[in-house]
């Protein structure tokens, strides 16, 4: 259920004194917590036990604030006493997460309390005490899409107010199967920072046009001088990417669980989805009679898909299956090799007049492979994928996988196929290698940034070429 109507009796800011005693609590609780989220030591126990005092107080006094949260904080408190009352094992906080569901509530700047022991994705693996002040992003015009084509009742996109330290990396979503729990419930809702990916993003292509002496145009330059505008694009890109992953013509489950396949497969799902937010970003832009905030996001979300993919994606984090790196990598190669993007005199251009039928192209050749696969066995599907990705990305020359299914254990069970894929099974190119030496401190200095955060300046290496590096 979306509700129009439901307000806070009171906005509460990162600089609230229960808040700060909240925030300070939690973090000096997972001083004492292990991995699993308990605390071991019986020794640590007492502090355990006032630092969970401070926190059920400050939840207590907060709750008011909160009335569209009254039960969820109730059971919160709940929770955190019976924790403590047995000894501070391994926590279960399935009551309180049940009875908190935010997406029932899609309000624009509705405030929510997050309060669980849980891990944050590209984060923290460890299910420690986690406390995040968030605020939801519902604009008029995102209402309008999901309740059309669009309709993804579990999508929550929301922005920082104040966080503990596990929320101080690149982690920029909050995820209800991050907590700790006894058992696991059906899942009703994911949330996603779109401020921290605006912000990131933002200061990523900030850098890396500079770096390329990329001429952006008008409308793609206006994300870089505002944050709110940058985020409501993000939140409309996510919007339609997140509903993608259970739709259409699928050979397997989307998401993968409980399956091991080679990280290449990871990588054409996440582009699947996002170039389908492209394609249909398209499709709106041009639909004269769609609401006008909508097609202005509609052209912002295709620059936003293609430097995101192009700039942050292909270059972030390490070379170890590093599947939405490929998917950046795959994007760039074959707008490059369909003629629609070039490096030429050491500098990065882009025809964009012609770029959306080769980028929708592109996704269009993801869709058949997935189409074709439904009548495939498994290990055929995964033979025909890496062939889509070899005929753009060229494989590392130790591969085994190169060198076609003649080479390949295929009398084997399929994780004799996954064990064969190499970590970098297709590196990095020429271009990428010197534009990640440029472009590594801009990325890893967008660890922890928030829409208010960020000042738009970067620590980058300036306009150099690449090669003169």
């Amino acid at each position: 259920m979306t509700t129009t109507a439901l307000t806070a009796p009171a906005q509460i800011t990162a600089s609230n004194q229960e808040w700060l005693r909240l925030k300070a609590a939690a973090t000096a609780l997972q001083a004492l917590q292990i991995q699993d989220g308990s605390v071991p030591e019986t020794t640590a126990h007492e502090a355990a036990a006032g630092y969970v005092a401070t926190i059920t107080a400050a939840i207590s006094a907060l709750a008011p604030s909160f009335p569209h949260d009254a039960r969820y904080l109730e059971l919160l408190v709940t929770d955190f006493g019976r924790w403590a009352d047995g000894g501070f094992g391994v926590p279960d906080f399935l009551d309180s997460l049940q009875a908190f569901q935010p997406q029932q509530h899609r309000v624009n700047g509705l405030q929510h309390l997050v309060v669980f022991p849980m891990y944050t994705q590209n984060g923290s693996s460890n299910r420690l005490v986690e406390a995040v002040l968030i605020e939801v992003i519902w604009p008029e015009f995102i209402g309008g899409l999901e309740q059309g084509e669009y309709s993804n009742k579990l999508f929550v996109p929301i922005r920082f107010l104040d966080f503990t330290p596990g929320y101080n990396t690149n982690s920029a979503v909050l995820f209800p199967e991050t907590v700790a729990v006894r058992e696991t419930p059906t899942f009703t809702w994911g949330a996603i920072f779109a401020d921290r990916e605006a912000a990131r993003f933002r200061r990523v292509l900030r850098a890396a046009a500079d770096i390329t002496s990329l001429q952006l145009p008008d409308d793609a330059a206006a994300l870089l001088e505002d944050q709110k505008l940058t985020q409501e694009t993000f939140v409309m890109w996510d919007l339609i990417h997140d509903r993608t992953h259970m739709r259409g013509d699928l050979p397997f489950d989307p998401f993968m669980i409980k399956q091991r396949m080679p990280f290449f497969l990871y990588s054409l799902e996440e582009l699947r989805c996002d170039l389908t937010a492209f394609r249909e970003s398209v499709k709106i832009e041009k639909d004269e009679d769609a609401d006008p905030e909508a097609r202005r996001h509609a052209k912002l979300v295709q620059y936003a898909v293609i430097f995101d993919r192009i700039f942050r994606f292909a270059i972030t984090g390490t070379r170890v299956r590093n599947y939405d790196g490929l998917g950046g990598q795959l994007l760039f190669a074959w707008m490059h090799q369909h003629h629609v993007l070039h490096w030429t005199d050491s500098k990065l251009s882009i025809d964009w007049d012609e770029v959306a039928d080769v980028v929708v192209e592109l996704g269009a050749r993801i869709e058949e492979l997935y189409w074709r696969s439904i009548d495939r066995p498994k290990m055929a599907h995964w033979l025909a994928a890496y062939e889509l990705i070899s005929g753009t990305v060229t494989p590392n020359p130790a591969s085994v996988w190169a060198k076609g299914p003649d080479a390949l254990p295929l009398a084997g069970p399929p994780r004799g196929l996954t064990d064969q894929v190499l970590d970098d099974e297709f590196p990095l190119s020429m271009f990428y290698e010197a534009l990640e030496k440029k472009m590594r401190p801009v990325i890893e200095s967008t660890a922890g940034i928030t829409g208010s955060s960020d000042t738009g300046e970067t620590s980058g290496s300036g306009a150099e070429a690449l090669n003169a590096g």
